[in-house]
């Protein structure tokens, strides 16, 4: 994968915190100096609908003001939508798909029949549950994808959430957070 310019596209559901995520991976990347893109697609504008969000970094200036299409990197976030959506549509051969479901990466690489680049899969809604106290998996998929492309490091990522989190959530709120980020981190599994 080209570290120097990095596309990652989002799928998830009004109200799982896509967008938030695409943010929180794009300003963790300015600390490193970085030039970031990080915005939303969405449809109507209701929680639970189908939504794709989009993170771009790159070490030169961006030039493009478009969607993603062809994504090095996939973070799926609601799984139903690997039925409803086409999430590996433009991945390259090298792309990392990353899945928060039960499955292991084996069974999603037979459900959607990629045989190219990695798979990586985590329980991140049960990390969210069981970390927050609600199904919010966003934090955790961050924590995954940090595992399978260690695009920023885990420290700048921590100081991001406490920096957004802390003066609206409270520390309570930015520490659940820095452990669902870790325990996804840690539990990412790759097939």
């Amino acid at each position: 994968m080209n570290t120097d310019f990095i596309e990652v596209r989002w799928h998830g559901r009004g109200g799982q915190g896509a967008k938030t995520a695409s943010q929180l991976l794009a300003e963790a990347a300015i600390l490193d100096g970085k030039h970031i893109q990080a915005f939303p697609e969405f449809g109507p504008e209701r929680e639970g609908a189908p939504i794709r969000a989009f993170t771009r970094i790159s070490k030169e200036l961006i030039k493009l003001h478009t969607g993603v299409t062809n994504p090095g990197i996939v973070v799926v976030i609601d799984p139903t939508l690997l039925i409803s959506a086409n999430v590996t549509n433009g991945m390259p051969d090298d792309g990392i798909l990353i899945v928060n479901t039960e499955e292991s990466p084996e069974d999603i690489r037979k459900k959607l029949n990629y045989k190219k680049g990695k798979v990586f899969t985590v329980d991140a809604t049960t990390i969210s549950l069981e970390t927050l106290g609600i199904p919010m998996p966003n934090t955790p998929m961050v924590g995954a994808l940090l595992a399978a492309a260690p695009i920023v490091s885990m420290e700048k990522m921590k100081n991001i959430i406490e920096e957004k989190f802390l003066k609206k959530m409270g520390q309570k709120v930015v520490d659940k957070n820095v452990q669902a980020l870790d325990r996804a981190y840690k539990e990412v599994k790759k097939g």
